[in-house]
Parts: C-alpha cells; sequence; structure tokens
C-alpha cells in the first residue's frame, strides 16, 4: 500500500469515509464531492495505479467491481431508471485520485457526451 495513496488510507481505515460495501476485493464509499444523487466510488483493495495498469491477473477484480456497482445500483434504488458507471483514466481522462476506482452514478438523468 502506497502510504501517500488517498483511497489505501481509506480502504486500510486511516481515513473516514461513508462506506457502504466492503469485501476482500472491493470497498464502496460515498463520494465527498457528489456528481448526481447516488455517487457512489468502487475501489480495488488492490493498489493499481489506474485501468491502465490492468493485467491479465486482475480481470475477475474488474468484473467484481462492476457487479459491485450493479448491486449497490439495485440496493439504492437507481437500477431501474439507468445509472452510469464511469472510469476515468489518467490526468486528460479526468482520473485525481491514482488508484483504481469506478463511480456509480444515478438518481438524475445523464447528459452525452459527458464532460
Amino acid at each position: 500500500m502506497p502510504s501517500d495513496c488517498l483511497f489505501c488510507r481509506i480502504i486500510a481505515g486511516q481515513l473516514p469515509a461513508s462506506q457502504v460495501y466492503s469485501d476482500d476485493s472491493v470497498v464502496a464509499i460515498r463520494d465527498i464531492a457528489p456528481q448526481a444523487p447516488t455517487h457512489i466510488l468502487l475501489l480495488s483493495r488492490k493498489h493499481i495505479a489506474s485501468v491502465a495498469d490492468v493485467g491479465e491477473k486482475d480481470r475477475d477484480l474488474l468484473g467484481k467491481i462492476l457487479a459491485v456497482g450493479a448491486e449497490l445500483a439495485a440496493r439504492e434504488g437507481v437500477a431501474t431508471d439507468g445509472y452510469r458507471l464511469v472510469v476515468n483514466t489518467g490526468r486528460n481522462g479526468g482520473q485525481t485520485v491514482d488508484h483504481l476506482h469506478v463511480h456509480l452514478l444515478g438518481g438524475r438523468p445523464m447528459a452525452w457526451p459527458p464532460g
């Protein structure tokens, strides 16, 4: 765990967060600056800087993150009307924390194209 990684520190319990899900590979927290009524961050427990750094051995982890996202969308009541799962990669892609995470956004209409 990199000591300067914000999400690693949250996962380790060193920083507070509003946790909504946790298992052996994924932690989900509410975003502190929500961009939609439902805005949850799905964090990999394993430190991977971005999706660009995912390897063959991480494929099951990515599937798990997406499955947890679908489960939480249902639990949050946004699955029926629709929701968005977003992965920002790199600075120009909007990534601000170098730790693999997926945004679950729902509870309002989503425009296209984003950004």
